[in-house]
């Protein structure tokens, strides 16, 4: 029987954004962005999702901007922006193929509509992606990860507003050429469905009344598909071997019972998730659209011309973050229980153990998720962030031990190897946080994911020093043999 290993040339590597791990937030000519308002949550609301989906309007937000007393973690990040020589050195000792970073948007143009770019932001990512080369590392690139300049925000509404089409047009086609030679792996927007969560996470913008607007949510959705799609044409047109890919947040949800009601209520679930990858993949709104929009009161404007975008000009793969899974019932008031998750509330699954924060562990159904995904889109796949959120306790001697962790990776990558041999086509898997960096969802350092320990608390004090932990030999092991010492046990 011969030895079970990944496919030749499998892409390993981790995953970070520029908003959570760079930091440097007024420095190098960098412009503020809609992650700088995000407010540290409080330890006894760590579980809770509102506060980051929470609506935001204009007062809130120029109050956030000149704030000096409040907590806002991601403007200080994980210092990569000046550590990081010394980080892509780990992630070289580690054996990586890959490493996933996102360019913030404000880096290179301030404002979000300046005429020139910033040659010191540029210059910036020219030298990360030297970097990364120099060890063999290819960079996989996001364009827009929850950053948008917040200039976009106050003076065009947000992604409400089809101006801002060519404003990302204008940016993309700026870092495509300036990068040509150095990224040929490109994301345009991180998981992209969080707009049906948060309109000013996912779009920048503003609703002066405090209450969420879905037809602005869907309408600022449908604009971003159309910049997707154009970024997609130019990054082919600049260098043909570029391959473009859509992101999606996966959010597989299970039918609570065998009740048909259930069962519809899971479809229905899958339909709102899968709405945004049904457009960039396929290239067209499916038609289960036609209700969900009507009984929900969503209006759609589209410009003559918009439909040929999309069908022409899909994504070239498809990547995802998967966490956990959720329960769908059609009487959720039968069960009353509740357990958070990435961006998303869930009945407890009773045969799946949970993480500190509440989210449930499920590495078969990863496996679900991949064969449902390649079956319904047949384009290769891309797990693009995968991970435990964890407390992690750094010893005397410099050692952070974390089983946890391993355990959680190692049953994930071992039902990825199951669906490859399924017949799922995997281009990759960089897990979440490679180095430790501030939570999305709650901004705290405490909730760490990476191999690499950064010495830093929640209120930004500590050393910033890296520290490997156990996991980072485990990982470097599991690459060098490419995945055989786990999957030959």
């Amino acid at each position: 029987m011969s030895e079970k290993v990944f496919p030749q040339g499998f892409l390993w590597g981790g995953a970070t954004a520029a908003n959570q791990f760079e930091g440097a937030w007024n420095e190098g000519g960098r412009g503020p962005a809609t992650s700088d308002t995000a407010v540290a949550v409080s330890p006894e609301d760590r579980k809770k999702i509102e506060e980051f989906a929470a609506p935001m309007n204009r007062e809130k937000v120029l109050f956030a901007l000149e704030d000096q007393e409040g907590l806002y973690p991601k403007r200080w990040g994980s210092d990569f922006y000046h550590r990081y020589k010394e980080d892509i050195a780990l992630y070289a000792e580690m054996g990586f193929k890959t490493f996933r970073l996102s360019i913030a948007w404000s880096r290179i143009f301030p404002n979000g509509d300046d005429a020139e770019p910033n040659e010191e932001g540029l210059a910036f990512y020219d030298a990360v992606f030297d970097e990364l080369l120099k060890y063999g590392i290819e960079p996989l690139v996001t364009l827009s990860h929850y950053e948008t300049p917040i200039g976009i925000a106050l003076n065009y509404d947000g992604w409400k507003n089809r101006k801002v089409i060519d404003l990302f047009v204008k940016y993309a086609e700026t870092v495509f050429t300036r990068y040509k030679d150095k990224v040929k792996y490109w994301l345009t927007f991180n998981e992209i469905n969080v707009m049906g969560i948060s309109g000013y996470v996912g779009g920048a913008l503003l609703f002066e009344d405090g209450k969420q607007n879905l037809s602005d949510m869907y309408q600022a959705a449908h604009h971003q598909f159309v910049a997707s799609a154009l970024a997609t044409k130019i990054a082919h047109e600049i260098n043909p071997e570029n391959k473009v890919g859509m992101m999606l947040a996966r959010m597989e949800s299970y039918a609570a019972t065998t009740n048909p009601l259930d069962v519809m209520e899971a479809i229905q679930a899958e339909h709102e998730n899968l709405f945004f990858s049904d457009v960039q993949v396929r290239g067209k709104y499916p038609a289960y659209t036609n209700r969900m929009f009507k009984e929900n009161n969503i209006e759609i404007q589209m410009a003559d011309g918009d439909e040929d975008i999309l069908a022409t000009y899909p994504v070239d793969f498809m990547s995802f973050s998967y966490y956990m899974t959720a329960i769908s019932r059609h009487n959720p008031a039968e069960n009353g229980e509740y357990t958070a998750g990435n961006f998303s509330l869930s009945e407890p699954n009773p045969y799946l153990e949970a993480s500190d924060w509440g989210w449930q562990i499920d590495p078969v159904g990863l496996r679900v998720t991949l064969n449902k995904l390649y079956d319904r889109y047949q384009v290769p796949l891309f797990i693009v962030e995968n991970g435990l959120g964890a407390f992690d306790t750094l010893e005397e001697d410099g050692s952070i031990h974390d089983p946890y962790r391993i355990d959680y990776l190692q049953a994930h990558i071992q039902q990825m190897h199951e669906a490859i041999e399924d017949g799922v086509e995997l281009m990759g898997y960089t897990p979440w946080g490679c180095t430790d960096l501030v939570s999305a969802s709650t901004s705290e350092m405490s909730k760490r994911y990476g191999f690499v320990y950064v010495d830093a608390d929640d209120q930004g004090n500590g050393s910033y020093d890296r520290y490997r932990k156990d996991s980072f030999f485990w990982y470097k092991d599991v690459i060098g043999s490419n995945g055989a010492n786990i999957l030959n046990d």
